[in-house]
């Protein structure tokens, strides 16, 4: 049965409307080209959607050309603002963007585990009306929020959750009451990313994919057929409770000590580490321990193989081996998979020193040599001893709090001085900790492998990223021999921040679908 006029109205107009956000500023001929409509058809959307105060004209195409075909028309950004959270157990970060998504204003705060609940929401939400006021924005249209923690599926409403800040919760609600003419959706975090990542990440030609998220704690997301699966209780995913070989025990309703996490979140990664004589010191506040260790282990092994570590700002990630390895995808090959290129400025300010050729039989303390401070019997130094706090219950994504963080980036194997004192072999043994990761690892995403047959497993959050590569392919490796069902996994390209990047996507989304619907005429 055909469409009705109406009917047939309003597809079109959102047809262009994506367009114009996908491709941005466009002329009528060239929705024309791409839409398939007839020059007419098109004339009337352009004439409706600029009276609805939709898409206005932003400039002209080409120098040459003029008269009313080299109009450029674009969606009115101003038509709306949006913000954004990123909530985490040591913090908030917050970016207020306009209707396309352009950022106009972001800001962080640290909020300590020690803050009462009434103090910490406080913050969180002057940190909000700070960064909306220097956006310029009367007001917002929609807020998108990332915590870690169950969603209810039938109330959309962050779970009670043992283990997590009392304060998350009650954030959501004061900024309903403080923000009354928002729309204020909370997503949990890692599907979040999983969304960020098929948008704008690695898993951009992927339909159906797992993302496992490797930051403090563990959690995973699943994507099947374009959709994100949650569960029957909000639950999917939660891969930190899943039993597995080689811990103490076995995780509890209310703890996932026992379970993945406990091979695979950060303290433990840090602890593997240093079974390898790998040690850490103070460093980047942004980032969960693990993810220094691994990037340093990571530079160690392309110095060794003669690979230069490119440039960056420790931040990013480089796609320096992003195209080395056979049976990667397009999506892989591209800037920005890899854990390589980010290591250059930051490699400067901190070190990692190997102190025996293998793991470590007692489990002995692991120090830096030469110019590198010492390291205590934990095998951390300075605030890195917030790595070793107990395991929190609950959901395992990301519940596992450090106020301060520690990173492990490895001196320059070109510096003189540095290289001198430490050993020749530090290449190789870190080369060893990256395969003792990657066989825990393969745990967990072979079972997920198993059940879901994903085809695609993203190692994502600051761990992930920082491994890239070099870790994600061990880790296929692996899978490759363990199961039968051919798996691509693949570095992130957003890191931490694909969690603020995906609620601002989906605030992005539900302000359009409201506003990009035209009055029927």
């Amino acid at each position: 049965m055909p469409a009705s006029p109406s009917t047939a109205r309003v597809i079109n107009d959102r047809l262009a409307l994506r367009l114009l956000q996908q491709e941005g500023p466009l002329t009528a001929g060239q929705l024309k080209q791409l839409t398939g409509l007839s020059r007419p058809t098109v004339a009337d959307l352009v004439e409706r959607l600029t009276d609805a105060g939709l898409i206005e004209v932003v400039g002209e195409a080409g120098e040459q050309r003029r008269g009313p075909n080299a109009k450029l028309y674009g969606i009115v950004a101003g038509r709306a603002q949006l913000a954004a959270l990123d909530v985490r157990t040591e913090g908030v970060s917050v970016v207020v963007s306009d209707l396309v998504g352009a950022v106009l204003a972001e800001e962080s705060v640290p909020i300590g585990g020690d803050t009462g609940t009434g103090p910490a929401v406080e913050q969180a939400v002057a940190l909000v009306e700070r960064v909306v006021k220097e956006a310029g924005a009367d007001r917002l249209h929609t807020v998108g929020i990332g915590a870690p923690g169950l969603i209810d599926p039938a109330s959309g409403e962050l779970r009670d959750s043992t283990g997590l800040p009392a304060w998350h919760r009650r954030l959501v609600a004061a900024l309903q009451e403080r923000l009354p003419e928002a729309r204020v959706n909370v997503e949990n975090e890692t599907n979040l990313a999983a969304l960020a990542e098929q948008r704008d990440g690695a898993a951009r030609d992927r339909d159906t994919f797992v993302l496992l998220w490797l930051g403090h704690g563990t959690g995973a997301a699943v994507v099947l057929d374009g959709a994100l699966r949650r569960g029957a209780s909000g639950g999917t995913g939660e891969i930190g409770f899943l039993p597995v070989p080689g811990t103490s025990g076995l995780p509890s309703a209310v703890d996932c000590e026992g379970g993945f996490h406990s091979l695979a979140g950060s303290a433990a990664i840090v602890e593997l580490a240093q079974e390898y004589g790998l040690g850490v010191e103070g460093g980047a506040a942004h980032e969960p321990p693990a993810a220094g260790v691994v990037r340093g282990a990571v530079a160690w092994v392309a110095a060794g193989s003669g690979e230069s570590l490119g440039d960056g700002d420790g931040r990013g990630g480089g796609g320096g081996d992003g195209a080395r390895r056979a049976g990667r995808s397009g999506a892989d090959a591209s800037g920005g998979l890899g854990g390589q290129a980010e290591v250059a400025d930051a490699r400067v300010r901190s070190r990692v020193g190997r102190t025996d050729q293998g793991p470590a039989a007692s489990g002995a303390s692991s120090g830096l040599s030469g110019a590198g401070a010492s390291v205590e019997s934990s095998g951390l130094s300075g605030a890195a001893a917030s790595a070793e706090s107990p395991r929190l219950s609950g959901t395992a994504a990301s519940a596992e709090s450090s106020r301060a963080y520690t990173t492990a980036v490895p001196v320059s194997p070109h510096h003189d001085a540095a290289s001198a004192a430490l050993p020749h072999n530090a290449p190789a043994s870190a080369a060893r900790f990256l395969d003792a990761l990657a066989d825990r690892l393969a745990i967990g995403v072979a079972s997920v492998v198993a059940v879901l047959d994903p085809g695609c497993v993203v190692l994502a959050g600051e761990v992930g990223q920082a491994g890239g590569e070099e870790l994600a392919g061990r880790v296929e490796e692996r899978i490759r021999r363990m199961s039968p069902l051919s798996t691509s996994v693949r570095p992130s390209s957003l890191g931490g921040a694909a969690v603020l990047r995906g609620a601002l996507l989906t605030a992005r989304d539900a302000a359009q679908d409201e506003l990009f619907t035209p009055p029927d005429r």
